[in-house]
């Protein structure tokens, strides 16, 4: 379609409305001469013949306006790619996604505002598909490639735009072939393989994990470095010690046994804890950098910040929220140094019950740098004398720590809290930052307990925030979707589980169970993925829409405000609320903010997350690209008409392709079954398998598996045949 077209489709749409143009205004709004008067008549006689425009009078109007908008580009590759529909507003409406196939995507990439054409409906459980008629507004998106030779020219493999190689633009970057490159469109075509670009930045060899990590986060804006205006700001609160004037406002606790704990290697400690027993139960208090008190509303650290909403952590590497200056200095509760805090003072019963709570601006001293792996220690009683006497001035709390940590622990699963895993992956690197190893990080103890503590806290905060009605970011988690519900039966049921508990009015208890009755089995990993996925993704909100997976009505997240501007925005609104500020002034000042604040920190939460899902791949593939032609045991984590997904035990996820599978015509049953081998072999989720690396792509993060067993290992006294229908039969009960 010619951009005469697509201009004239998009005046109609946007300006025509229901009243329609005339073709003198058409002329007009487009802003052509007299001179072109004949292409405008003569494309609408074109359009309506076509029958995409009617006229009625001189007044031309869209045929079926209904199917014409406005959309941004979301995401692209090299086949498809995703358009959110545009509110009237300007804004992205919710839940307006379509699905674009690559040859209609007209050359259009991430970012532009383009112009839609509906198509008819998708089959049921499909994405809603559109065209893309016209790219409105070009944006200006960074790409990632890989340089590569075509004859004697040197061109750019993109990642994820198309398949073929795009010409450079004259370039003063030095390139070699197989560099990590970032780029920006020079010139469009109608095609993405017609597009010329010019690069922006090299990063090394594509082969390296980290050169494909660094082209991740500047091509999705995820800055590594700070502006210079935020960097002066930083630095003029680049200080050692806390004002003593604003100390002499505070409550202060620095005779409190307060201390922090962390991993070994954290810089930004920004909680700290103390506990007490009582007559009547516990005083927990939990110590949160105040960090509101340096970074000020309005200010360029606060805007970059919440830019940002979180810090990053991928591999070796920290994209902070904030500057160094703040998050590893005078906002880091270190030891044996006065800092500002802002603290929540708990009374808690015998039996876990939150009895009283109270938020105060203090002024505190960390007795000690408390490492979870020494405190561990200490509590399985293997800790040696140096761990003893640094923690000398505290070990007399850390019982009462577990003690307490454990009633917590316990009345969380009593409420029926599903215990769901989430193995975090540890990549561990050389100095020059090459992965070498792969592991899955552990949990003892010790992160139990501050897990529980700031769970209290944060429980606290939302609770006040409830209770005073005043403006506030909730931390939300919503029930699973009824349709999400039915699918997690089914699939129990493919998998062999009973799964008679589970129906469309689920309780979290009720996926607790699932979980908790399978903990010994081999199924355990698998079912717990499974109910995982089964569940909403949380996020931030204004409105205390409770948390699901918690079972608990009021969440909030007041425990680190160094790395999430959530928890930032509750600190600056519980400030004022504590310095005395009217009910009726916090409304006026924080209701916009808390809604902005919220959707903002949600969103980069998002992000945030995929990217570091999305590095961490790399660094995977270079590792396993020294282990290429090694066999490996795992098991099956997902299934998919191209294949079925490994995961080993140190989480490395890799792909079996169905040109690795015995011959056949293979189909998915339920998301848990691959059949269709003309062998009659299996393959189902959670089965044990045993796999060879045969490659690797670094640059994509891609890992190439092949089975050593292939499939479920069948029984010889029995048909093949009805060994699979009885697994399919489980569907139907």
């Amino acid at each position: 379609m010619n951009k005469l077209r697509i201009d004239i489709l998009r005046e109609l749409k946007i300006n025509g409305g229901k009243d329609g143009l005339t073709e003198k205004e058409l002329i007009k709004k487009l802003g052509l001469t007299k001179k072109s008067a004949k292409k405008v008549t003569d494309a609408l006689s074109e359009m309506k013949k076509y029958g995409d425009v009617s006229n009625k009078k001189g007044v031309w109007k869209l045929k079926k306006p209904d199917e014409y908008f406005r959309a941004y580009v979301v995401s692209i590759n090299a086949r498809s790619g995703f358009i959110a529909e545009i509110s009237k507003k300007g804004e992205k409406e919710n839940g307006s996604e379509y699905f674009v196939r690559g040859k209609d995507m007209r050359g259009a990439i991430t970012g532009d505002i383009v112009l839609a054409m509906k198509k008819a409906d998708a089959s049921v459980g499909k994405s809603a598909e559109a065209v893309v008629l016209g790219v409105l507004e070009e944006s200006d998106s960074l790409l990632s490639g890989t340089v590569v030779a075509e004859g004697n020219k040197l061109m750019v493999l993109p990642d994820k735009l198309c398949d073929a190689p795009l010409f450079i633009a004259k370039s003063s970057i030095p390139l070699k072939l197989g560099d990590k490159v970032a780029f920006s469109i020079k010139k469009r075509g109608e095609r993405h393989y017609d597009h010329t670009v010019e690069i922006k930045e090299s990063f090394g060899s594509s082969e390296d994990a980290k050169s494909s990590a660094e082209a991740y986060m500047l091509v999705n804006g995820l800055h590594t470095e700070f502006p210079d205006e935020v960097l002066k700001e930083a630095q003029k609160i680049d200080i050692d010690e806390i004002d003593n004037d604003e100390a002499e406002r505070r409550l202060d606790l620095r005779t409190e046994p307060i201390f922090t704990m962390d991993g070994a290697d954290t810089k930004d400690i920004d909680d700290a804890v103390s506990i007490a027993k009582t007559q009547s139960g516990y005083k927990l208090g939990v110590h949160i950098a105040d960090v509101s008190h340096y970074v000020k509303k309005g200010s360029e650290l606060d805007k970059e910040a919440f830019q940002r909403g979180t810090s990053i952590y991928y591999a070796d590497k920290v994209v902070p929220m904030l500057p160094k200056e703040l998050s590893n200095g005078i906002c880091s509760l270190n030891p044996n140094v006065d800092r500002l805090a802002f603290s929540c003072l708990m009374e808690i019963s015998e039996q876990g019950e939150l009895l009283s709570y109270r938020f105060e601006k203090t002024v505190i001293r960390s007795r000690v740098k408390g490492v979870y792996s020494e405190v561990n220690k200490i509590l399985d009683n293997t800790a040696d004398d140096k761990i003893k006497a640094k923690y000398e001035r505290v070990i007399d709390r850390i019982p009462t720590m577990r003690e307490l940590a454990e009633i917590l622990y316990k009345n969380r699963i009593n409420r029926g809290a599903p215990e769901i895993d989430t193995p975090e992956t540890k990549i561990v690197t050389d100095e020059n930052g090459v992965c070498v190893d792969v592991k899955q990080r552990e949990r003892g103890t010790a992160e139990k307990i501050i897990e529980e503590f700031m769970l209290m806290a944060n429980k606290a905060a939302a609770s006040l925030g409830m209770r005073e009605e005043i403006p506030f970011v909730y931390r939300v988690h919503e029930p699973p979707a009824e349709e999400k519900l039915i699918a997690l039966s089914e699939t129990l049921a493919a998998l062999g589980v009973n799964a008679g508990a589970i129906s469309e009015k689920s309780t979290a208890g009720d996926l607790a169970e699932i979980i908790r009755s399978s903990r010994d089995t081999d199924k355990y990993t698998v079912i717990n993925n499974i109910v995982l996925r089964t569940m909403m993704k949380a996020k931030y909100s204004e409105e205390p829409l409770g948390h699901f997976g918690l079972v608990m009505p009021e969440y909030a997240h007041f425990t680190s405000p160094i790395r999430r501007y959530a928890d930032l925005s509750i600190h600056r609104i519980l400030t004022d609320y504590v310095y005395a500020l009217s009910k009726e002034k916090l409304v006026k000042k924080y209701t916009k903010f808390a809604h902005e604040a919220a959707l903002r920190a949600s969103i980069t939460e998002l992000s945030a997350v995929k990217c570091e899902r999305e590095c961490e791949n790399f660094y995977m593939a270079e590792y396993m690209k020294k282990h290429i032609g090694e066999e490996f045991d795992g098991f099956i984590s997902g299934v998919t008409p191209n294949g079925i997904f490994v995961e080993l035990p140190n989480t490395i996820e890799g792909m079996v392709s169905v040109t690795a599978l015995p011959a056949g015509e293979y189909e998915v049953q339920h998301n848990v079954i691959l059949t269709g081998a003309a062998n009659g072999k299996i393959y189902t989720v959670g089965d044990k398998i045993r796999v060879k690396c045969v490659s690797v792509n670094i640059n994509s993060g891609f890992i190439n598996f092949e089975t050593v067993e292939c499939g479920k290992i069948q029984d010889d006294s029995n048909d093949t045949e009805e060994k699979a229908q009885g697994l399919l039969e489980g569907l139907i009960r």
